[in-house]
């Protein structure tokens, strides 16, 4: 949901490559723009930060191919996503599993919510390992998996949506289409609509500028496969931070 999350988090260390697969050490940029949908948009400036990502094959916008059965999603997604997905799946058509890395959110969330569908239609596995850090509108599009699978030690973060005008997910009727947009996808990911809407009302629990910060227990719990952990809430910082890898820098 918003590009969240804003991601107004320190980055998550990014797991090693296996032994066998070469590493590229790149440089974050520090300047991201999102736009929050239904609602829209907003700026955040970042801090340089330095992380890993293992070797590709192939690079489709965010997603990068591991190999035949395996991509990853690092980076932020947008409106072209829909379009670098389906071509992905056209040239890799073995693949079964996502994996999320690093994952800050999106700047479109109907194309996200639209890449979530196709990720759901591929029925692709959506893997989130020990250090893997799946924050704002990346939830959603972990939450389309057909089977998922949540390392411990991985994270989630969330937070409300903010649109242009300013306006987040509580300034709207219940009953407005902002809203009904993010539940119906949640019950086409395979939610009633009680647990729809306990999730939904989850994630916009904390302030646009704040963050929610869930374990590996916690999501799990979330989504039924475990008893629910304790809930972390984490207070909005004097200099919100939201990191995510800038791939450009890097050859594969």
């Amino acid at each position: 949901m918003r590009v969240v999350l804003a991601l107004l988090f320190g980055v998550a260390s990014l797991f090693a490559a296996p032994a066998a697969a070469q590493q590229y050490v790149v440089q974050v940029t520090v300047t991201e723009t999102w736009t929050e949908v239904p609602p829209d948009s907003a700026d955040r400036t970042i801090a340089v930060r330095r992380a890993r990502t293992p070797t590709a094959i192939a690079a489709y916008g965010p997603f990068r191919v591991l190999d035949e059965t395996r991509a990853v999603l690092v980076g932020v997604t947008g409106p072209a996503t829909p379009a670098q997905f389906r071509a992905m799946l056209r040239d890799y058509p073995k693949l079964a599993r996502l994996e999320f890395l690093e994952c800050p959110g999106t700047d479109d969330d109907r194309a996200n919510l639209e890449t979530g569908r196709l990720i759901r239609a591929a029925g692709l596995e959506t893997h989130v390992p020990a250090d893997g850090s799946v924050r704002s509108g990346a939830v959603e599009l972990f939450l389309a998996g057909k089977t998922r699978v949540i390392e411990d030690g991985a994270e989630f973060a969330v937070h409300s949506w903010l649109d242009e005008s300013g306006h987040e997910a509580d300034d709207y009727a219940a009953d407005s289409p902002e809203h009904l947009t993010y539940l119906r996808y949640y019950r086409d990911m395979g939610m009633d609509e009680s647990q729809a809407k306990a999730f939904y009302a989850m994630t916009n629990s904390v302030p646009n500028e704040g963050a929610l910060w869930l374990t590996a227990q916690d999501m799990r719990g979330w989504l039924g496969e475990a008893p629910q952990g304790t809930i972390t809430t984490a207070a909005p910082t004097a200099e919100p931070r939201i990191s995510y890898l800038d791939l450009a820098a890097a050859s594969f």
